[in-house]
């Protein structure tokens, strides 16, 4: 057990007490962003009711062994120093290469402008610098548009 394990339990407990409804299980933990500035800021939205999509590479999912998202997925969202704040549903998922990306996601995600073109830059951008793969980035690689719900803080 790792040393976040018991606050992660207790902050999963304390969401069923709200909802019984929920699962035992405790779900996947992790934050957006790939540092705790940026996992904070986008954590916010997130909270705001701004951000309701996200985008991963597949490539990153390939090279780390972590489980693709799926349907229905519970999420636990971490703030930038790694505690509980939030959960999230899995509502939609989309596997396109990044130049097909729709500017109805871009929106979704709620950074910036909100603009398509504000997306592309700041996710190659991302890409180059953070990813998790040697290929990087490239303009067809496979990305996944998630569109999710904010389940807590309701």
């Amino acid at each position: 057990m790792t040393d976040a394990a018991p606050a992660l339990a207790r902050f999963w407990d304390s969401i069923r007490a709200e909802d019984p409804s929920l699962p035992v299980d405790v779900p996947g933990a992790w934050a957006f962003g790939a540092t705790p500035a940026h996992a904070d800021a986008l954590l916010s939205l997130v909270l705001a009711g701004v951000k309701t999509g996200t985008a991963s590479s597949l490539w990153d999912y390939d090279e780390t062994g972590d489980p693709v998202p799926h349907l229905g997925e519970l999420s636990i969202i971490l703030d930038g120093s790694g505690a509980p704040r939030a959960v999230i549903e899995t509502t939609d998922l989309r596997t396109v290469p990044f130049d097909q990306v729709t500017a109805e996601h871009a929106h979704s995600e709620g950074e910036g402008d909100r603009t398509l073109a504000y997306w592309r830059e700041s996710h190659e951008r991302y890409w180059r610098t953070h990813s998790e793969n040697a290929r990087g980035f490239a303009h067809d690689m496979p990305i996944i548009c998630e569109r999710f719900r904010l389940i807590h803080p309701a």
